[in-house]
């Protein structure tokens, strides 16, 4: 992206009072950020601007915004804009979608299938090995396990998918370089390892209450369905659960004793129509179809997207890493730990690997969390 295009969206993305909407109608009737940007006094009243927010773009805080070039110009760091090929097409159905996304680690992490496990933060016993065995299981079986880094389950789902080798995806209500809470640096640092860290905040951005619902729709935007590991009544899980549902999302709850408090949440979510499952089997049977859909979807997407040459999407196939991945498939469905086998790699690269060539239509998911080859019609 030209820096002068990165640093009027970096400018739009920090106008005070101007929400996700209003920059996505700004940047629709001017073309691009900088137009918006240089045309703000004529698109005022069309966009709703207050005096704030167009003060503030006509005379931003450039120290401010020199930080944030500061902080994309390191190795990992990126902003994911709406009007690129590769932003995830799942947010574009959710109550307002983000303009933008800051991200650490690797951004297709966030195009691969995810689920979402969400709970109490301070969960029970009980509840943190069970957040740690669905991720660990949901993790091998090649979904990407997401969540809000919070203390708790999340921290538990977060740490267990990258044990067992999958991605995880941390979406924060900070900006995407404050870890909150600061015991989870040495975990963040692994999550941008492998997975990503993803914020609608800009850098150097304050925890606030008001940014965690924000947040929590982000998450189950992203994610295919919802595992509620364990939640009291007042929890915030629980409105993750909701904008799940509302996003047409599968929404999973664990039960649990009657006589634990945080189960409650759980078992309201279960008599309001959540599907209570008790194996991570039950949960990826139930996300195959939406993800199958969902590939298609986004390679339909990509496929209007030109490569670098102008010759259309760049294909995979013929490199030697992925033609090796390929054979390793051979003529049967194989699962994820059996291809860990096969070729050595780490199941977060396997992963990665296997979306990138389902989307050019080379491989296909099959039941129980199986990957096949497809073989192309000569007819």
């Amino acid at each position: 992206m030209h820096d002068d295009e990165l640093l009027a969206w970096l400018t739009l993305l920090r106008a005070p009072g101007l929400g996700a909407a209003s920059a996505r109608a700004l940047l629709q009737q001017a073309g691009s950020a900088r137009a918006a940007c240089r045309g703000i006094r004529r698109l005022r009243h069309s966009s709703g601007l207050d005096q704030a927010s167009l003060e503030w773009i006509e005379r931003p805080d450039v120290a401010r915004l020199e930080l944030d070039l500061a902080w994309l110009a390191l190795p990992g760091h990126r902003l994911l804009r709406c009007d690129e090929a590769d932003f995830p097409p799942q947010l574009e159905t959710i109550p307002q979608p983000p303009a933008a996304l800051f991200v650490a680690g690797d951004s297709a992490a966030l195009l691969a299938p995810q689920v979402a496990i969400v709970g109490a933060r301070s969960a029970s016993a009980q509840g943190l090995a069970n957040a740690r065995d669905f991720a660990r299981t949901l993790g091998r079986a090649g979904l990407t396990v997401t969540s809000g880094m919070a203390d708790g389950i999340d921290g538990a789902a977060h740490a267990a998918a990258l044990e067992a080798g999958g991605m995880t995806v941390a979406v924060v209500g900070t900006g995407p370089d404050l870890i909150y809470p600061r015991k989870h640096r040495a975990l963040a640092a692994r999550i941008e390892q492998c997975g990503a860290i993803v914020s609608e905040f800009p850098p150097g951005t304050e925890a606030r209450p008001d940014h965690f619902p924000r947040r929590n729709r982000l998450i189950a935007g992203l994610a295919l369905g919802t595992l509620v590991v364990e939640a009291g009544l007042q929890s915030g899980s629980l409105i993750t659960a909701r904008l799940a549902a509302e996003a047409g999302r599968e929404v999973f709850a664990l039960p649990g004793s009657i006589h634990n408090p945080l189960a409650k949440g759980c078992h309201r979510l279960i008599r309001d129509g959540a599907r209570l499952v008790e194996t991570a089997a039950e949960v990826i049977e139930a996300l195959v179809p939406a993800a199958r859909a969902q590939g298609a979807r986004l390679r339909a997407r990509l496929e209007t997207a030109e490569s670098p040459t102008g010759d259309g999407p760049a294909s995979r196939i013929q490199d030697p890493d992925y033609a090796s991945l390929l054979a390793a498939l051979g003529d049967a469905p194989v699962s994820l730990d059996e291809l860990v086998e096969r070729t050595r790699l780490a199941p977060a690269a396997l992963s990665s690997m296997l979306l990138l060539l389902e989307l050019e239509g080379a491989v296909a998911p099959a039941v129980n969390g199986r990957w096949q080859r497809v073989v192309a019609d000569k007819a």
